[in-house]
């Protein structure tokens, strides 16, 4: 299936992204801890992440020219989340420190027997973003402008811009903040976490949820990640679904895995595959990722994406 969306003419860059960053602490557990019990964790790193920060770095290896615009604090960990994206070359010029702010902080708790990971974590208030705060003129700079729906009346603001310029605008959404109902129907590509269909509709039903928020936002592509199932996507009246693949050597840390399938649908988007292709790209990013601890660590340049598509790799449950 055809992707029903006009890839717009070379840009200053081919993807900008307006979101969150973050600085990860991962904490590996041989299994999950029971209340008011004490375990012994058995490995601890630091790492960077954020929904939008660790796309345009996915996009950045996969050969893509990115740039991204957020938030962050003064403190030692946000030099550590700028320093990170500079190392990766994601041009910065729309980033900003803020004074005094702290950055945002996770505390990720990564079950050995699995790579699943439950996230706890904090964002300084001085990091969000009004709309007329917003670098307005990054969002026209891109063929796509991916954002992650924090703050939504500023992700508004960009997604207005972005479309007026004929932009992509994708977004990546697991949960409901005020004002995001607005910024649906700017959305071109909305795929979000399996929870966010039920959360925003009350729908249990996830093929029934995705067709509700078709109907009543308008988005091009309306769809959701599902771990270890792949994702879905309804569009022009049908529903696709893309299994994931088993991840290489097994899964360490699914921390960032819907972060990185964002970037290889992006990927595969912008060199004109369809639907289908898209939807694999996305799953083989994502898989990928989670051989390593952290968002970043084991995200893949694309000479290693393309050997992996070409083997052709196992499917998960396969």
């Amino acid at each position: 299936m055809r992707i029903p969306l006009q890839i717009p003419g070379e840009r200053q860059f081919d993807a900008v992204g307006f979101g969150l960053n973050a600085v990860d602490h991962l904490i590996v557990v041989p299994k999950y801890p029971q209340f008011d019990t004490k375990l012994r964790f058995t490995e601890h790193q630091r790492s960077a992440g954020g929904q939008t920060a660790t796309a345009m770095v996915a996009l950045q290896r996969l050969g893509m020219k990115t740039a991204y615009a957020g938030r962050f604090g003064s403190d030692d960990a946000g030099m550590f989340g700028r320093e990170s994206l500079a190392n990766e070359d994601v041009n910065l010029k729309y980033a900003e420190t803020i004074k005094g702010a702290t950055n945002q902080l996770a505390f990720i708790i990564i079950d050995a027997r699995s790579g699943e990971r439950t996230i706890i974590w904090d964002r300084d208030e001085r990091l969000s973003y009004s709309p007329d705060e917003v670098p307005i003129e990054l969002a026209s700079c891109g063929q796509v402008l991916h954002l992650d729906a924090h703050d939504p009346p500023a992700c508004a603001a960009m997604a207005r811009v972005a479309r007026a310029a004929s932009a992509i605008v994708t977004a990546d959404i697991d949960n409901v903040y005020e004002g995001v109902e607005d910024l649906l129907p700017l959305v071109d590509v909305l795929i979000t976490s399996s929870e966010f269909p039920h959360r925003l509709t009350g729908i249990a039903d996830l093929r029934t949820s995705i067709l509700e928020i078709k109907s009543r936002y308008g988005c091009a592509i309306v769809g959701a990640t599902m771990g270890a199932s792949g994702a879905i996507v309804y569009c022009n009246g049908e529903f696709l679904e893309s299994p994931a693949f088993a991840v290489p050597g097994g899964c360490r840390d699914t921390t960032g895995a819907g972060d990185a399938f964002h970037a290889g649908f992006i990927y595969a988007m912008l060199s004109n595959e369809d639907l289908e292709v898209c939807l694999r790209t996305g799953n083989a990013v994502a898989a990928l990722k989670c051989r390593d601890l952290g968002a970043r660590a084991a995200l893949p340049h694309a000479k290693e994406l393309g050997e992996f598509l070409s083997e052709p790799p196992a499917v998960a449950g396969g």
